[in-house]
């Protein structure tokens, strides 16, 4: 019993909870630091938004050139080349 208990107690935030936290985090920081630290965390998750899809861009850019390289030769994943004037020799006559 007392373990569905514990359960019911940790299982959500109320309204009760959340203005105590709000006043443990105004006690602690101030009026005038709030919106600076609500600033900063802004920018942090902008940034990470960004680097998350910078990365994610990368990836599918990355399997783009890997499906278009694998559509042009299945085998060697080289773009066949054309044979005209293969019959032609480098290699200087003797």
């Amino acid at each position: 019993m007392a373990y569905n208990f514990a359960i019911l107690a940790f299982s959500s935030i109320g309204p009760m909870e959340l203005l105590v936290i709000f006043l443990v985090v105004l006690l602690l920081f101030g009026a005038k630091r709030i919106p600076e630290i609500a600033r900063g965390l802004g920018k942090g998750i902008r940034e990470f938004k960004g680097a998350t899809r910078d990365i994610a861009d990368e990836i599918n850019s990355a399997g783009r050139k890997i499906q278009s390289v694998s559509k042009s030769d299945p085998v060697s994943g080289t773009t066949p080349r054309s044979t005209a004037g293969a019959d032609k020799s480098t290699h200087p006559t003797e």
